[in-house]
């Protein structure tokens, strides 16, 4: 099997390069943030209030997260429901970065991230696949790009709906997700030591592809 880790930032176009270059290659795109959204929509249904580490212990003895890929869209169930058209609302986005920290919820679903890349060509993204996901991926990629632009395309995909944050909220989130993300005590966000740094603030979606995969060919 060929596992792909991709890594970044949030907002950082990481999901989109990830689905553009498993399209590509044929392989399954396995988005691990997407498992985080899953279980922050059960957490936000049950009033759980601001996690901590109490409630969060308490809270993954009574879950069981299941992903499934129906007609190659990845469905992620949680104690059998399908949180999956809730995944990318704004307010699940900001309970995912306050309950992803927590060494034991991320334990709890780690096995299944592995187990899968170990059955199938996958590229997996996230925030900790090439060092600690997948840290024998076949390649690695870490991807990201300026506040400001990470900031806008964020604004641009939720303008319009209904409660949507302004860019000032946006960007000033962006800047506390980066910060919890870089500096929690397990998973921090950060490159593989031999992983490849790909800056998408003044490129394409498509120059990105045609950059991984020209390294992936190369190497190949």
């Amino acid at each position: 099997m060929i596992n792909i880790a991709i890594d970044g930032h949030v907002g950082s176009g990481k999901s989109t390069l990830a689905k553009g270059l498993a399209k590509r290659l044929g392989f399954y795109v396995f988005d691990t943030g997407a498992i985080y959204r899953g279980i922050a929509c059960e957490y936000m249904s049950r009033n759980l209030g601001e996690p901590n580490e109490e409630i969060i212990n308490d809270f993954i003895k009574t879950f069981e997260v299941k992903v499934k890929f129906i007609d190659d869209v990845e469905h992620v169930f949680v104690n059998g429901k399908d949180w999956t058209p809730n995944l990318r609302l704004e307010q699940t986005s900001v309970m995912a970065g306050k309950i992803s920290p927590y060494p034991k919820l991320r334990d709890k679903v780690l096995s299944s991230q592995r187990d899968f890349a170990k059955t199938h060509d996958v590229v997996m993204e996230g925030r900790d696949i090439g060092t600690r996901v997948l840290p024998n991926a076949d390649f690695k990629f870490f991807v990201t790009a300026s506040e400001e632009v990470r900031a806008g395309r964020r604004f641009d995909q939720i303008k319009g709906t209904a409660n949507a944050p302004t860019y000032e909220q946006i960007l000033q989130d962006l800047r506390d997700r980066d910060y919890r993300d870089e500096h929690r005590e397990v998973a921090a966000l950060r490159p593989a030591e031999d992983g490849i740094i790909i800056d998408s603030s003044n490129q394409t979606l498509e120059e990105t592809i045609e950059k991984c995969l020209q390294i992936i060919n190369e190497r190949a």
